[in-house]
């Protein structure tokens, strides 16, 4: 099984992928995260932070008031399952899960916290 996926956040706003397929077979998945872009991460940093489809919306709105230095996501948020830190260009960044965390048939969403990014930075994440 593949374990893990390799994305990239670029300066067009951009994800390089909109759906993810986790194998039910895989005990943790990694997310690589990379900025191929020029800009710098106070900029047009971003994210890939993991929660349920349901919860998206408020984690995005708690992120924003958490600010930068908190990647914008709030401390201790307990709908976040999984995120990375900002990152801005040419930096790199991964985070592992554990897949128990996960439900099949349950709908989770990928999307980065930065403020303004997640209507067009966000996608699908799917146990299968």
């Amino acid at each position: 099984a593949e374990c893990s996926v390799d994305i990239q956040g670029n300066d067009q706003m951009q994800f390089s992928t909109n759906a993810i397929t986790v194998d039910k077979a895989c005990k943790t998945f990694t997310v690589n995260l990379s900025h191929p872009g020029s800009l710098p991460k106070n900029v047009m940093g971003h994210n890939w932070v993991l929660t349920t489809a349901a919860d998206m919306q408020g984690v995005v709105t708690d992120g924003m008031a958490a600010g930068l230095d908190k990647n914008y996501v709030k401390d201790g948020d307990t709908r976040v399952i999984a995120h990375t830190k900002i990152i801005g260009s040419g930096e790199k960044d991964s985070v592992t899960f554990d897949v128990s965390k996960l439900k099949a048939g349950d709908a989770y969403a990928f999307f980065c916290s930065f403020p303004g990014h997640s209507a067009m930075m966000k996608g699908t994440l799917t146990l299968k």
